[in-house]
């Protein structure tokens, strides 16, 4: 084989899918491998070496993940992508921790493969040039789910926490109130090898600055007014474990300062004493400030946001990633009943509903909403009437028709707004009007599934069967549009 050639090695219990992969993955340079089998899987792999392995979850007579054990620790450097159709949150985070490129969800493949597939090759080739060597990455035992996130770019922080679990690196959360930042620290926690030491989270903001120091680093008797005694300290009680300092851009200057100090040597001094102490705590810290303005007002010391920012992961807001809103619900439906609660059921119209729903609080508030809709609710399925959002009208209301007024006559008088304009453009509210009296005249429409299938069917042809682009133009998903497609039996003609 020329120098150039690279090899593909695909195992999947799908036969049409191996067929697929040779089909859209081989060109002139790549040739590709395929087998249904994760014995006969690793048997090529140790006879051809390939250079990418891409492996199904659920394979016979092993899982791949199972499957990416063995290659791992055959071949440290091994490039392994794992797939999947629901991957649950804990395999994701354990198949990166075990040195997974990348995890993808089956659903993508047709649209991600190949990209991956392109930067796992790059990435060989660069690798292979530098000599690079890879370290065996530890394994530990999935635990429970903590992090509900079916979004891209949920996926993408659910790797990062399997990625820096493996070191000791301070890790910076950034992300607003309610995004889930201590969640995301806790599973870090849970996932790194200091899982069985301490986990203390702290909240800087909620602390006056008098007693701050004294939590984080604490006192000597009789350091200051009131200590009758000798305090441990939040650094000294996590050596060997974690500690989370939460809203860190709301600390002092003056503890600002000597946690700068403990950062890179470990070493600090309780309050009021002179003797020299060590930690080795991990630092995690979160914000939902944006510190690179508080660093240029001087309201947060440079140093100590560099020393923290060493990994940083951004939780995006929930508004950006709707369709995480959904599980998110029914899985704080499920913790409810499961704590002694009712046992409820979300409607398609409550879905759909807090699913339109802008959350400024993001995750806490959609927890919040559902815990108080279950006190309140009065039948075991929750509907629209039974969840109160923050401002019902961004949930509730687009475009709104307004009723036609009457003229001094009692006809019916023209509304502003409903006039075309000079391009003879109708308004959105007279083409509502236009399919309301449609209706009326003909009760058999079934207008809302009529209008349903109509926009979809309009909106593929528009953007030539691009289901991406018509997704975006309904303003749905393009899960929900896939959806429609086989409900209405709308051809896909391409992604």
């Amino acid at each position: 084989m020329a120098a150039n050639h690279q090899t593909v090695l695909v195992a999947d219990p799908e036969s049409d899918f191996l067929a697929w992969a040779e089909k859209h993955l081989g060109t002139p340079t790549t040739r590709v491998l395929g087998t249904t089998d994760a014995g006969k899987a690793y048997e090529i792999y140790e006879k051809e070496k390939p250079d990418l392995l891409i492996a199904e979850f659920h394979l016979q007579p092993f899982s791949g993940m199972d499957l990416l054990k063995k290659v791992r620790l055959a071949d440290p450097n091994a490039m392994v992508i794992l797939n999947t159709g629901f991957p649950a949150t804990s395999g994701i985070i354990e198949a990166m921790r075990l040195g997974a490129f990348d995890f993808l969800r089956k659903e993508t493949l047709p649209y991600d493969l190949r990209p991956v597939v392109e930067e796992v090759l790059k990435a060989r080739e660069d690798m292979e040039s530098t000599h690079a060597a890879a370290v065996p990455h530890p394994v530990a035992e999935p635990d429970n789910e903590t992090i509900i996130g079916n979004s891209m770019a949920m996926q993408e922080v659910i790797k990062m926490i399997g990625r820096v679990s493996r070191s000791d690196a301070p890790v910076l959360i950034t992300g607003e109130s309610g995004s889930g930042k201590e969640v995301v620290a806790n599973a870090i926690h849970r996932f790194s090898r200091r899982s069985t030491a301490d986990y203390v989270a702290i909240n800087c903001a909620a602390i006056p600055e008098n007693l701050l120091e004294s939590e984080l680093f604490g006192h000597e008797k009789g350091s200051f007014t009131g200590a009758t005694g000798r305090r441990v300290g939040r650094f000294e009680q996590c050596n060997d474990g974690t500690l989370f300092l939460d809203e860190i851009g709301d600390t002092p200057l003056s503890v600002q300062s000597k946690s700068l100090r403990v950062m890179p040597s470990g070493e600090f001094s309780r309050h009021g004493g002179n003797d020299s102490l060590t930690s080795s705590a991990r630092i995690i810290a979160a914000t939902n400030k944006v510190l690179e303005k508080a660093v240029s007002e001087g309201s947060f010391r440079e140093d100590l946001y560099y020393r923290l920012n060493v990994v940083r992961i951004h939780i995006p807001p929930l508004r950006q990633r709707r369709e995480d809103i959904r599980p998110l619900a029914q899985f704080f439906l499920r913790r409810i009943a499961e704590k002694g609660g009712p046992r409820l059921q979300l409607s398609e119209e409550a879905v759909e509903m807090i699913e339109n729903y802008n959350w400024p609080g993001n995750v806490r508030e959609l927890e919040n909403t559902i815990y108080r809709s279950t006190v309140l609710a009065t039948t075991d399925v929750l509907l629209p009437s039974n969840i109160p959002l923050g401002n019902l009208s961004e949930a509730t209301t687009r475009v709104r028709p307004r009723p036609p007024a009457k003229a001094a006559s009692g006809t019916e008088a023209e509304q502003p707004g409903e006039v075309p304009d000079a391009n003879g453009t109708i308004t959105v509210e007279q083409a509502v009007e236009t399919l309301l009296n449609a209706a009326e005249k003909d009760p058999s429409l079934e207008l809302l599934p009529w209008m349903e299938r109509e926009m979809t069917t309009h909106a593929m042809k528009r953007t030539g069967g691009n289901q991406l682009k018509a997704a975006k133009l309904l303003g749905i998903t393009r899960a929900t549009l896939r959806k429609r497609l086989e409900r209405f039996g709308i051809e896909k003609e391409k992604d």
